[in-house]
C-alpha cells in the first residue's frame, strides 16, 4: 500500500443484502506522516484525518454515493430519522440521514474539537512539512539500524511511496509478546511487536518529539534481548 494509504475494502451494510468493494483514501494519523494536501485525492470515497488535535478531534468525510454504507459505531439522536417508532430525534427535513446518524451522540463533550482550529496553527507555525521530512529520515534511519543488526531485508523499498513516519520492520524468530513486555520493563520502550504471516516485526513511529538516540536505544535494546550483533 503506498503512502497515501490508497487501498480497496470492502464495507458490508446492514441495510444492503451484498458487499460493496469501494475505493477508500485513508489519511494518516500524526505518526504516520500522510501530507493534508495528498490526502486530498480526487474520486475519494472515504477521509479520515486528526491532525495532532486530541483524541476524538478526528473528522470522517464519505461522499454521497456512499452515505448509506457508513453507520456509526456510537448511534447519534437522529438515528432511524423517519420511523416513528425507533427515531430518537426529528431534525427536520433539511438534514440528511448521514448526518443525523452520525453527529449527534448525545452527551459528547465537544472539548476536542474546540482544539482543532489551535492544532492547526501549531503546525502550521512550526513548518509541518519539514517536521515530516525529519520524521522520515529518523524512520529511514530506524530501518537501517534495525537491518543492521538482524541482517533481514525490509519489505518494502526505501521510498516515501512505501512508507513516511512509520514502518514495519522484520526481526528474527522470537516471542513476540515476551519481546515487547522486556522491552517495556527493562528498557522503558513501548513499541508494537506484532505476529503475522509466521514472522515477527516491529513497528517504529516516528513523532516531531523523537530523536536519532531514541531509534538508538531501540535498535540497542533490540540487539540486546534478541542477542544479536551488527552485521558486517
Amino acid at each position: 500500500m503506498s503512502s497515501a494509504a490508497l487501498d480497496s475494502i470492502q464495507v458490508h451494510g446492514s441495510s444492503i443484502s451484498e458487499k460493496h468493494l469501494v475505493r477508500a483514501v485513508l489519511s494518516k494519523d500524526p505518526h504516520t506522516g500522510g501530507p493534508s494536501n495528498r490526502s486530498r485525492l480526487p474520486g475519494c470515497d472515504y477521509h479520515h484525518k486528526w491532525l495532532c488535535a486530541p483524541k476524538g478531534a478526528g473528522f470522517l468525510y464519505a461522499r454521497n454515493q456512499v452515505h448509506g454504507l457508513v453507520e456509526p459505531l456510537v448511534v447519534s439522536w437522529g438515528w432511524n430519522r423517519g420511523d416513528e417508532a425507533v427515531g430518537l430525534l426529528d431534525l427536520g427535513d433539511n438534514t440528511s440521514q448521514f448526518i443525523d446518524e452520525q453527529e449527534w451522540q448525545g452527551t459528547r463533550d465537544p472539548a476536542a474539537y474546540l482544539s482543532v482550529p489551535a492544532a492547526i496553527a501549531f503546525q502550521t507555525e512550526h513548518n509541518w512539512p519539514q517536521v515530516q521530512h525529519r520524521c522520515h529520515e529518523l524512520v529511514r534511519h530506524a530501518r537501517r539500524a534495525i537491518a543492521e543488526i538482524t541482517g533481514l531485508e525490509p519489505i518494502c523499498p526505501d521510498s516515501p511511496e512505501w512508507y513516511v513516519q512509520m514502518a514495519t520492520i522484520p526481526l528474527p524468530p522470537c516471542d513476540a509478546e515476551e519481546l515487547k513486555r522486556r522491552l517495556y520493563e527493562e528498557h522503558h520502550i513501548e513499541v508494537p511487536i506484532i505476529s503475522w504471516g509466521g514472522g515477527q516485526f516491529v513497528r517504529v513511529s516516528v513523532q516531531a518529539y523523537n530523536t536519532a538516540e531514541d531509534v538508538d536505544v531501540l535498535a540497542s535494546a533490540l540487539s540486546t534481548l534478541l542477542s544479536l550483533h551488527p552485521t558486517q
